[in-house]
C-alpha cells in the first residue's frame, strides 16, 4: 500500500485511510449502460432503415467474395434488418448465431441496467478458455453446415 492516502497519527502509530469516495448518483450509475444501449439501438435503427438486401449500401464479406464460402457472420446485417422489423423467422433464417447474439446482448443489458439502478457493480463477463473453445467450435460447425447442401436452409 502506498503512503499517499494514509495519515499516521504520531501518538497512536495507527494508520487512517482516506475517506471513501462520494457515492455516485443514480443517473451517473445508469449513464454507461444507457449510452451502450443507445449506441446499439442507433446501430440497429440504421441497419433497420438502410436495407442490406439492396446492393451498394454495405461492403460484401471478403471471404464470400474471394471463395464463395459463407462465414459465421454472413447474413448478419440481413438478420439485423429483419430483427429490427420484428421478423424473427427471417432474422433466424439469415443468421441464427446473430439472433442468439441479439438475445444474449439484450439479457446482458437488462442485467447491467438493473444492477446499475440498484447501485451494484456492473456484471462481468468472464469466459473460461474451455467455453471460448466451445463457442469457436459452434461457429465452425455452423459455418460448415450452412455451406453444405443439407444446411442450405441456414444460408442467407
Amino acid at each position: 500500500m502506498s503512503g499517499e492516502n494514509q495519515r499516521v497519527e504520531p501518538s497512536s502509530g495507527t494508520t487512517d485511510l482516506a475517506p471513501p469516495p462520494e457515492p455516485v448518483s443514480r443517473a451517473g450509475r445508469l449513464a454507461r449502460p444507457a449510452l451502450t444501449l443507445g449506441a446499439a439501438a442507433a446501430a440497429l435503427a440504421y441497419v433497420g432503415t438502410v436495407d442490406p438486401n439492396e446492393p451498394g449500401h454495405y461492403p460484401v464479406c471478403p471471404l464470400f467474395r474471394l471463395t464463395g464460402v459463407l462465414c459465421p457472420g454472413c447474413g448478419g446485417l440481413r438478420s439485423a434488418h429483419a430483427f429490427a422489423h420484428g421478423d424473427l423467422v427471417t432474422a433466424f433464417g439469415a443468421n441464427a448465431l446473430a439472433v442468439a447474439g441479439y438475445f444474449f446482448f439484450a439479457g446482458f443489458m437488462v442485467l447491467w441496467l438493473v444492477r446499475a439502478s440498484r447501485g451494484m457493480q456492473a456484471p462481468r463477463l468472464v469466459v473460461r478458455p474451455l467455453y471460448w473453445w466451445g463457442i469457436g467450435a459452434v461457429a465452425v460447425v455452423f459455418s460448415v453446415v450452412r455451406n453444405l447442401p443439407m444446411g442450405s436452409f441456414m444460408a442467407p
